[in-house]
């Protein structure tokens, strides 16, 4: 591995943290669960959180908008989806 390939993670970069800078605190809370935690889905996040599970829609919504989380179906229920943070 050549020392000048980026190191891919899940940390959000120096753009997306600009980004986060207007949201509101349930996305930043919402955004540093997934941080922590791989994938987790909606219900998972407002336990993680302890955040209502509509301040839950609203904040990976705004997320979402701004490119920061991606959204996924469940491989074992495909009424749900799996949020995680964007890779570069």
């Amino acid at each position: 591995m050549s020392t000048t390939e980026p190191i891919a993670t899940d940390a959000p970069t120096d753009h997306d943290r600009e980004a986060l800078r207007e949201l509101p605190p349930s996305a930043k809370l919402v955004a540093k669960a997934l941080e922590y935690n791989d994938q987790l889905t909606q219900s998972q996040l407002a336990e993680e959180t302890l955040l209502p599970g509509r301040t839950v829609r609203y904040a990976l919504n705004r997320l979402e908008e701004i490119g920061v989380v991606d959204a996924r179906f469940s491989f074992t229920d495909a009424r749900k989806r799996v949020y995680s943070l964007q890779t570069e």
